[in-house]
């Protein structure tokens, strides 16, 4: 990794507003909200009375990333398998900046949703593309997302959907010669730092941290974030 470039930092997994609120203030690029009903960090919305769309974004929770009031904290929301009307409601419900698809998304549906969004709803939003890794095979197939996302996340191939708290084999980032950046997630612990900062893929642009920074699902240690996060920027 360059030392003149700052990884992005990504903190996924987030509900709690005062908790966002607290990780808010420290040097992160990116906070991710997971919609994904099975998930122990899912964040629902509030259903109105009529049973009518949209449903509203609860909004301790939506402005809560706002805390920081001189930088804006890019908002992610995760989503697996939804429907295109599911993710444009959460778009506009949480003004969110980039989705991250973490199911089995075809590339149809990924060229689909862009240009359903952008650039009528949401102009800037970028869209992520979470890969499950366990092998070379698994790298390889980053192959046909290319010029449909804006960033890959390679997390660590489990059962369920990410929040694992188990790594992959780093080695195989090697075998990555795609053009999209990347973000590594899957595991990353607060003793990664050094690991991390010795990563040299000329695609590797961040960390996407989670599960093991966590007291319980969906809050965060905002201390071991922040020790984590002073070792990796070297601040």
């Amino acid at each position: 990794m360059s030392n003149t470039i700052k990884p992005l930092i990504k903190v996924c997994g987030m509900r709690q507003p005062d908790n966002i609120r607290a990780v808010a203030q420290l040097p992160v690029d990116y906070i991710g909200f997971i919609f994904y009903p099975k998930s122990s960090r899912f964040v629902d919305m509030k259903h109105l009375p009529t049973g009518l769309m949209p449903d509203l974004a609860d909004v301790d929770i939506s402005q809560a990333a706002d805390a920081d009031s001189k930088r804006r904290i890019g908002r992610v929301g995760v989503f697996v398998d939804a429907t295109t009307q599911n993710i444009i409601a959460h778009i506009a419900a949480f003004g969110l900046d980039a989705v991250q698809l973490h199911g089995s998304e075809s590339p149809t549906f990924i060229r689909n949703l862009r240009s359903t969004i952008v650039p009528d709803i949401r102009p800037e939003l970028k869209i992520f593309k979470a890969m499950s890794i366990a092998s070379a095979d698994d790298i390889a197939r980053c192959a046909q997302y290319e010029g449909l996302v804006d960033m890959f996340v390679f997390d660590t191939k489990c059962t369920d959907y990410g929040g694992s708290s188990t790594q992959f084999d780093w080695s195989l980032l090697d075998s990555y010669q795609g053009t999209v950046p990347f973000l590594l997630s899957g595991g990353i612990g607060p003793d990664d730092a050094e690991r991390i900062k010795a990563i040299s893929h000329k695609r590797f642009a961040g960390v996407d941290l989670n599960s093991r920074f966590e007291t319980e699902p969906a809050l965060k240690d905002v201390r071991l974030l922040e020790e984590f996060i002073g070792r990796l920027l070297n601040i």
